[in-house]
């Protein structure tokens, strides 16, 4: 059983309840629920998954469509690559006569690309009143206020989903609010604790267009990040370290959450013992970036690491200045490394013809 969630805590979750009403978030995210349920609840219905087609499947995971996760859509090509695997997927995970434990680990295993993110969407679409959602925003969140549970290690996913379900559900009853909008409180107090969050009331603008700012205010790091994540193994990092993974997360190294923040690459060495944490400077200072990367660094050491395991930093941007050439020039564990995109374009080949006249 999970432990109570603290007076204080549910405090400050109800002042941001309180906050999150008439803005753009609301609107945009919690507002469309019942539109959203009534479209994709038959879809994803015992009766319907065993003939779900991949257009289908996909509409689900576009944000425009599900007004709440912007990111699975990039799972769609992997989990539809054979809908045979992706139907008896499906019909193991909205089976209601077996344990939420048990259908998560098995239908997880079937399917590359259904992970912690996609599988409980999908749960609470299919029962909004029973299970919520566990993905990096709600993970961070939940760490960041204190109320992440404690899992035994080897502890499969499923069975860790129960005791994070079990907090969701603490938290729907004593914020009295449902859970997708629960959901998307995590969303609103991301935006309140990095300082994005828009005036009440912005006109045209639209949470769509906020996911979309976010997804592009950096275009060109946001672009290297989801370029190493998705060719890690086609790079150098990639011949020594590998992205760690967890149970029902394949991603998991990809902006890993913790309670100081989200890990924007986390690996470990193939063979040694030893982590990799990989932290992409944007617009922070030098100071600023060093020292996220080294709470980043001193986190895993006391969370993940175990005993003679090493951890490990590297910084990479576009441009070095003195600040952080100097201030990592002290630190014997972390590296710098520089990116460099090149665009060129070149002359169409000439046109070819062959001599002779051609045929009778």
């Amino acid at each position: 059983m999970a432990e109570t969630v603290s007076a204080d805590v549910i405090g400050k979750l109800r002042e941001a309840v309180a906050g999150l009403k008439n803005t753009p978030i609301h609107k945009e995210i919690v507002e469309p629920r019942d539109a959203v349920l009534a479209r994709f609840q038959p879809v994803f219905s015992p009766g319907h998954v065993s003939e779900i087609t991949a257009d289908e499947f996909r509409s689900f995971l576009l944000l425009e469509n599900n007004h709440h996760w912007s990111g699975l859509h990039r799972q769609g090509p992997r989990m539809c690559a054979d809908m045979d695997r992706l139907r008896e997927a499906l019909a193991i995970l909205v089976d209601e006569t077996q344990s939420v434990a048990d259908r998560l680990d098995r239908g997880t295993e079937l399917v590359s690309g259904m992970g912690k993110n996609v599988a409980s969407a999908i749960l609470l679409v299919t029962h909004p009143d029973r299970y919520g959602v566990w993905n990096n925003r709600s993970e961070a969140n939940m760490k960041r206020l204190g109320i992440w549970p404690n899992f035994d290690r080897g502890e499969s996913f499923g069975s860790r989903y129960v005791k994070v379900n079990q907090v969701l559900l603490q938290l729907r009853d004593a914020l009295q609010i449902d859970l997708w909008t629960l959901d998307a409180l995590w969303w609103y107090l991301d935006q309140k604790q990095a300082g994005d969050l828009p005036p009440v009331e912005t006109g045209e603008t639209t949470a769509i267009d906020m996911f979309t700012e976010c997804e592009q205010r950096f275009s060109l790091e946001r672009h290297l990040h989801e370029f190493l994540r998705d060719n890690w193994n086609h790079v150098e990092l990639g011949r020594d370290w590998v992205l760690y993974q967890e149970p029902g997360d394949e991603e998991a190294g990809y902006e890993y959450p913790c309670d100081v923040g989200r890990i924007d690459l986390l690996a470990k060495h193939r063979n040694e013992p030893r982590w990799l944490v990989v932290e992409l400077k944007r617009n922070q200072t030098s100071d600023q970036t060093v020292g996220q990367l080294l709470r980043y660094i001193g986190w895993v050491k006391r969370h993940l690491a175990k005993d003679g395991e090493q951890v490990h930093g590297m910084i990479i941007c576009r441009e070095a200045d003195n600040a952080l050439r100097y201030a990592l020039s002290t630190l014997q564990n972390v590296e710098l490394r520089r990116y460099r995109v090149e665009f060129h374009l070149s002359e169409p080949e000439t046109l070819m013809t062959t001599s002779g006249g051609g045929g009778e």
